[in-house]
């Protein structure tokens, strides 16, 4: 492993020289002021190959990648746990979907990403030559269809938390995956890992599919209300927990927000998509995914479970059950949904990915006076579904204070 490398932002990707480049989708937050530094590794090695059923393709074979690592500066700031996301590439080029400066820096985690799939890397090489035009995850392009993807993680993720983290010490390595990302963690855990050596403690599939076998590492599994397409699910057991979040989305509004600015810099512009709805579901489904993370953490470290959530609920006839507002029923429900201003779903219909976000349409002045004829009762309301959350287990305090704020 090399690194950390120069550059950073402002910068010209296209330079010759390292030092005036910078990391591809390198955040915006202010990591400075919490107390945090980005920095972006080569990890380099030999990797063995898996197909999607466990079995092993290659053995022995070369692999260079970047890892991205946004960590505290200092042991006192941080927790002890490592989020290490497989960076998500179903846009063509790495997403580090799963990034949440707010929660993130808040519980003292680190976040770091790693660069697994051809798709991704090719783009990066692309994007910077001079960064990143030696990179390679194919074996000289013997390896195309990802075969070498699931090694490389877990290489990886072993790589950077035993030395690339500034003398800061891991107690806890979490597996972490949203999307595409989760269903290539799917394959990993559910037939590769019975085979190798264990590299992460426990993990996190979100928004996307979770394995089947019972294994000695938890699984939690969360799941927007787009993601949930029937009634059939399996039970949740000492070692698998699932939540459903009503009304949420599988990419919402916050993403969007986030990743727009940063598209802008490193692509020329942010996507722009015609939706047959008004598109992006405001319902937080970060700030459930970060009470996950703190179950998980504590599931691997105490062996205490999370707890378990109603299920969303569905018609006999297989459509999702609704009330009269259009608001799904049943599943994890934040106050954006217990006590909604909008019409948050997880549907939409439309071009490209617009059925990944779900919809947004505010109600009127008329359903809004109907339903809160005081400004003084609808606050109250927020507190008591932010605190019955809280209670649950499904929302921390300092996101039901959040809502309150913003």
């Amino acid at each position: 492993m090399s690194g950390p490398l120069p550059g950073s932002v402002p910068g010209d990707p296209r330079s010759p020289d390292v030092r005036d480049t910078y990391p591809f989708f390198s955040t915006t937050d202010d990591l400075a002021a919490a107390g945090y530094v980005e920095q972006e590794f080569i990890v380099s090695g030999a990797a063995a190959g898996w197909d999607t059923v466990g079995n092993q393709v290659a053995t022995g074979v070369p692999f260079r990648t970047r890892v991205v690592v946004r960590r505290p500066v200092h042991q006192l700031r941080f927790s002890g746990t490592a989020l290490v996301e497989w960076q998500n590439v179903t846009a063509g080029y790495d997403l580090d979907a799963l990034w949440d400066a707010d929660a993130i820096t808040r519980a003292g985690h680190a976040w770091i990403g790693v660069s697994a799939q051809r798709v991704g890397v090719d783009q990066l090489r692309g994007w910077s030559p001079a960064r990143y035009g030696d990179l390679d995850v194919t074996g000289g392009g013997r390896f195309t269809a990802d075969e070498l993807s699931y090694d490389i993680y877990a290489r990886a993720a072993a790589a950077v938390t035993g030395t690339a983290m500034g003398g800061l010490r891991v107690r806890t390595t979490l597996a972490v995956g949203a999307s595409q990302s989760a269903a290539r963690m799917t394959v990993y855990y559910q037939s590769i890992l019975p085979k190798v050596a264990p590299v992460f403690d426990g993990y996190a599939f979100i928004v996307g599919s979770a394995p089947t076998r019972a294994g000695a590492e938890p699984v939690f599994q969360v799941l927007s209300e787009t993601d949930v397409r029937t009634p059939q699910r399996p039970a949740d057991t000492d070692r698998f927990r699932r939540w459903e979040v009503a009304g949420a989305a599988h990419s919402g509004w916050r993403g969007q927000q986030y990743r727009a600015p940063i598209s802008v810099r490193d692509l020329g512009a942010a996507p722009q998509y015609t939706c047959g709805s008004p598109p992006f579901s405001r319902v937080p489904l970060d700030h459930v995914v970060a009470a996950a993370y703190e179950h998980l953490v504590r599931w691997v470290r105490r062996g205490t479970p999370p707890p378990v959530a109603p299920p969303l609920l569905f018609n006999a006839d297989g459509t999702r059950t609704r009330d009269a507002l259009g608001l799904a029923a049943g599943g994890i429900r934040l106050s954006q949904v217990s006590v909604p201003t909008a019409l948050n779903t997880g549907d939409n219909t439309g071009e490209t990915f617009c059925r990944l976000f779900g919809t947004h349409e505010p109600f009127d002045a008329a359903t809004l006076d109907r339903l809160y004829p005081h400004r003084a009762g609808y606050l109250a309301k927020v507190i008591l579904a932010d605190v019955a959350n809280v209670r649950a287990g499904y929302l921390l305090p300092a996101d039901a204070w959040q809502n309150l704020t913003t």
